[in-house]
């Protein structure tokens, strides 16, 4: 027996202690290595870059109502209408997105109070398939617009979608009138329906209930636009300005109305309800 391992036997054998997989978080924009927990008290915006991080239907509930507020069902759709499968059938993945979600679909609703306002709020989540439109999202918003219509409520919606549900073909783009019929009813019915665009807030969401807002709010450096920079890009055949599709550069184009950090958004929402909606919650 050599020395060394007289040695390496002779010391205390240090039990590895078992390290949490989530206790670091990676800045996806800087790259910055920060506490999970202190990132999710910043509300998932990074310290060093501001960059606001994709967060979940639950996280935004909490971060702009007020307390006491109530999930609103989801609505039930047929499922797989069209048989589809790509490489996996269309049941097994929403079986394992609802898996890894706390909510059966992509969009969901809650009814409650920003800053004492009665608002109804959908959130839609990126999590979810990607956040993708399809009949449940379509089914939810309209949902959501009537529940508002017949509260007398403002409706809120924060997107985030990368466009329309692939695995549902037509029926996923027919959502888009559908969607508009339901803000024209909200309109109809003298409600304020605000958007508050997400990252990334595109295709065919864009293209329809996403940009019909009476007041349209985007966080900021989310990604907004309705086809992908490299597609405008090759059909137009010219290079496009930086930071296009960005929210600044909507902002400063016209295109949305404001661009608000995640720790003042529920104050601005409460600003514009002021306005919109004067009367409070009883």
């Amino acid at each position: 027996m050599s020395w060394l391992t007289k040695v390496r036997n002779s010391l205390s054998r240090v039990t590895k202690r078992d390290t949490p997989d989530n206790l670091w978080t990676k800045c996806p924009s800087c790259s910055e290595m920060l506490f999970t927990k202190e990132y999710e008290e910043n509300l998932s915006v990074c310290p060093r870059c501001e960059h606001h991080g994709r967060i979940g239907a639950d996280a935004r509930f909490a971060q702009l109502l007020d307390e006491g507020f109530t999930i609103l069902p989801s609505p039930k759709v047929a499922e797989d209408p069209l048989k589809f499968r790509d490489s996996k059938k269309y049941p097994d993945r929403l079986k394992a997105a609802r898996a890894a979600n706390p909510h059966p679909d992509a969009l969901t609703n809650a009814a409650g109070a920003i800053d004492g306002h009665r608002v109804v709020l959908g959130v839609q989540d990126f999590a979810f398939m990607g956040g993708s439109m399809g009949m449940a999202v379509g089914e939810a918003f309209v949902a959501g617009a009537e529940e508002a219509i017949r509260t007398k409520s403002p409706y809120v919606i924060c997107t985030a979608a990368g466009g329309a549900r692939m695995q549902e073909g037509i029926l996923s783009l027919m959502q888009m009138p559908k969607t508009t019929v339901a803000t024209r009813r909200l309109k109809a019915a003298g409600l304020p329906y605000v958007v508050v665009l997400t990252d990334p807030t595109t295709g065919g969401v864009t293209a329809s209930y996403a940009m019909l807002g009476d007041v349209q709010i985007a966080e900021p450096g989310c990604l907004i636009g309705f086809a992908g920079q490299r597609v405008i890009q090759d059909t137009i055949r010219e290079k496009l300005p930086p930071g296009f599709q960005r929210a600044e550069y909507l902002h400063a184009h016209g295109i949305i109305d404001m661009v608000v950090h995640r720790k003042d958004l529920k104050a601005t929402l409460a600003t514009v309800l002021d306005f919109l909606a004067p009367a409070k919650a009883a």
